[in-house]
């Protein structure tokens, strides 16, 4: 399968309005001059296939069980590189704010697991996940995730792999100069805000 470059990526981005500028809450509570609306591009099958492939051909060569995202954002990308992997796939859900496994999804002691996001900015969701394998004593092979909004900043201590790397600027609310600036903000995610 021909790859595309980050910069081909970025333009399926832009094109599909998926890459937005303007003052955005982020589901972290940082605030943003950018936001990634990953479900804008990945709502077509043929960029989610083209752009799952990165992350699917990365880990091919893996010993993977399962793959696992949290819902909501990493659902698609994480059915379609288990799609791509032929294993199978289950995602965690927020139950009382905390990211559980539920529907009868469950976890085997040794089970190797894929964790996949759509974007990452702090690694929250993702790093709960982990949790969620390490408590079932399972073992998380790696991370894959199509946009890292940190450069390469947030490690998870297992091999990862982004499509995109970007160091999009974030500010706690309190340093944002958007605000400063009285822009008002706009809250897109699917997450309320801790």
């Amino acid at each position: 399968m021909n790859h595309l470059t980050e910069e081909e990526i970025l333009n399926i981005f832009k094109k599909t309005e998926a890459l937005l500028s303007g003052h955005f809450l982020l589901t972290s509570g940082r605030h943003s001059n950018v936001y990634f609306q990953c479900a804008k591009v990945l709502q077509y099958p043929e960029h989610n296939n083209i752009i799952c492939a990165t992350i699917a051909e990365h880990y091919k060569n893996f010993e993977i069980d399962t793959v696992i995202a949290p819902a909501i954002g990493g659902i698609v990308v994480g059915q379609e590189v288990a799609r791509q992997l032929n294993k199978r796939f289950i995602f965690a859900e927020r139950e009382d704010k905390k990211l559980n496994l539920r529907r009868g999804f469950s976890i085997e002691k040794g089970e190797r697991i894929l964790v996949c996001e759509d974007v990452v900015t702090t690694g929250r969701s993702v790093f709960e996940v982990i949790d969620i394998i390490n408590q079932s004593e399972a073992v998380p092979v790696g991370v894959g995730f199509i946009v890292d909004r940190s450069k390469g900043k947030v490690q998870f201590g297992v091999p990862q792999k982004s499509v995109v790397s970007l160091d999009a600027i974030s500010y706690e609310p309190e340093d944002c100069n958007l605000c400063k600036e009285n822009i008002p903000f706009i809250k897109p995610g699917s997450r309320k805000v801790v």
